[in-house]
C-alpha cells in the first residue's frame, strides 16, 4: 500500500515544472600545445526549465490510475484482514460448540456404560439374553467413537484457530520433555 500510495506522489509531481541545473566544461583548440591556455578553455552553467504546456489530460488521467491502484490494494488489504477476522471467529465459534457436544457426549458415554453394566448383570441373573449385552456394548463402542471424532475435529479447529491467529511457531519453539521436568 505504502509503494502504491507513492505512486501517486510520483504521478502529481507531474504537474510541477522540471528544473535542472547543469554545468559543463572542456578544451577546444586544433592544435594539442595550445589545450590548456585560457582562449581553449569553455565552460557553462546555468538552469534548464521546463513545463508541459499540453498534454491532453494525461497527468491527471495517470494520477486516476495510481489512485484507482491504490485504491484496489487497500480493498485488498481490507478483504485479507476481514477474511481472518471471520476466520479466527468461526474456529471460536466451532470449539465453543464443539466442547458443548463432548460434554453431551461424554454424558452418553456414561449412560452407556451404565446400560452395559446393567445388562450384563441382567444377563448373569438370567432376566435377559446376551442380545441385550451386545447392543449395550455396540452402543457403547458407537459413543465412545463418536466422543474421540468430536475430540479430534476440536484438536483439529485448534490448530486452524492457531493458524488463522497468524501462527508463527514451529517445533523447534515448543517445549521440550526435558524442559518441562523441574530441577531442584
Amino acid at each position: 500500500m505504502a509503494a502504491a500510495n507513492a505512486q501517486i506522489g510520483v504521478a502529481r509531481a507531474a504537474y510541477f515544472p522540471t528544473l535542472t541545473l547543469s554545468a559543463a566544461a572542456g578544451l577546444e583548440n586544433d592544435a594539442i600545445t595550445t589545450w590548456f591556455t585560457w582562449p581553449s578553455r569553455f565552460f557553462s552553467v546555468g538552469p534548464q526549465l521546463a513545463e508541459t504546456l499540453f498534454d491532453a489530460g494525461l497527468r491527471r488521467a495517470t494520477v486516476e490510475q495510481y489512485r484507482a491502484a491504490y485504491d484496489q490494494t487497500t480493498a485488498s488489504y481490507r478483504q485479507t484482514v476481514l477474511t481472518a477476522f471471520q476466520q479466527v471467529e468461526d474456529n471460536i465459534a466451532e470449539l465453543r460448540i464443539l466442547s458443548q457436544e463432548i460434554q453431551q457426549q461424554d454424558t452418553a458415554v456414561s449412560a452407556a456404560q451404565r446400560t452395559l453394566g446393567l445388562a450384563t448383570d441382567r444377563y448373569r441373573l438370567g432376566i435377559d439374553s446376551y442380545l441385550n449385552v451386545i447392543t449395550a456394548q455396540t452402543t457403547l463402542v458407537t459413543n465412545q467413537r463418536t466422543a474421540l471424532t468430536l475430540r479430534m475435529e476440536q484438536m483439529t479447529s485448534s490448530v486452524q484457530l492457531i493458524e488463522a491467529l497468524g501462527g508463527g511457531w514451529d517445533a523447534s519453539q515448543l517445549p521440550s520433555s526435558t524442559s518441562m521436568i523441574a530441577k531442584p
